[in-house]
């Protein structure tokens, strides 16, 4: 989504009070972000001496702190543990959504301009936590992959670009079905709380897509399909990253 939320706090204020106000809490804001991350990663290493890792996320760490820094490698540490943990438990699939949303929405919004000097690119997971942020796309990107790890099945699941009403900005979320025919539940960046699709009337759908297919939005139901998602060259570009393990730096560093 082409807007910068941690920013926007900052415009229209009228005065150079509320001005340093909301400078003060932006900043506050995002000491306690990394302060949660610094936090996290004790208690992880305490579950790696019981629960180690396995080499495949072991060598996904080490290559997020070769790319992108200290900060990244325990990021990632609280991602792969997140997984491994929440594969040892008989969760429900309510409570995996639950998880993986309140996971990613910890991480801060930025344009993809701002980010990669690019005007839409699509981050990989491991991208998305290297960097420390992303846009709607990044954020839904990283839900849906890690759900799909995590044993979501890909026809329970869509990617939905939409108009944030509110906003007046194109926006992604993730859809979740609990059933073919029942009302999806939205994970969003935006409201961090998991609500039915009714609840979201500040959102009109567009298309969808999963791993396999790609739908046209008629309504808030489930779409026309429209063929197959391969037909999407950002997401194709995407999946070919993540098959060759290429990383991309970003042109700002979000940890300083």
């Amino acid at each position: 989504m082409q807007q910068e939320y941690d920013v926007t706090l900052q415009r229209g204020t009228g005065s150079r009070w509320c001005y340093l106000l909301n400078e003060w809490r932006y900043r506050s804001l995002r000491a306690l972000r990394h302060s949660l991350w610094i936090l996290l990663l004790p208690f992880s290493l305490l579950l790696c001496a019981s629960q180690p890792l396995p080499q495949e996320d072991l060598n996904l760490i080490k290559r997020a702190e070769q790319t992108y820094g200290a900060r990244a490698g325990k990021r990632v540490t609280s991602w792969r543990m997140l997984v491994m943990e929440t594969k040892g438990r008989a969760l429900s699939e309510e409570k995996k959504l639950e998880r993986v949303n309140n996971f990613f929405n910890r991480m801060r919004f930025i344009d993809d301009i701002k980010l990669w000097r690019k005007k839409d690119y699509w981050a990989t997971p491991l991208e998305f936590l290297g960097a420390a942020g992303g846009d709607c796309e990044d954020f839904s990107i990283a839900k849906y992959s890690t759900l799909l790890e995590l044993g979501i099945p890909d026809d329970k699941m869509r990617m939905v670009y939409v108009k944030a009403l509110d906003y007046n900005q194109f926006h992604m979320v993730v859809a979740y079905y609990e059933t073919p025919s029942s009302v999806p539940v939205i994970l969003d960046n935006l409201i961090g709380s998991i609500r039915p699709a009714t609840q979201r009337r500040d959102l009109v759908p567009i298309y969808s897509f999963n791993g396999s297919h790609l739908w046209l939005m008629k309504a808030r139901g489930q779409g026309e399909l429209a063929g197959q998602s391969s037909r999407l060259g950002l997401w194709n570009d995407l999946r070919n990253r993540m098959t060759s393990g290429r990383l991309a730096r970003p042109v700002v560093n979000l940890d300083d």
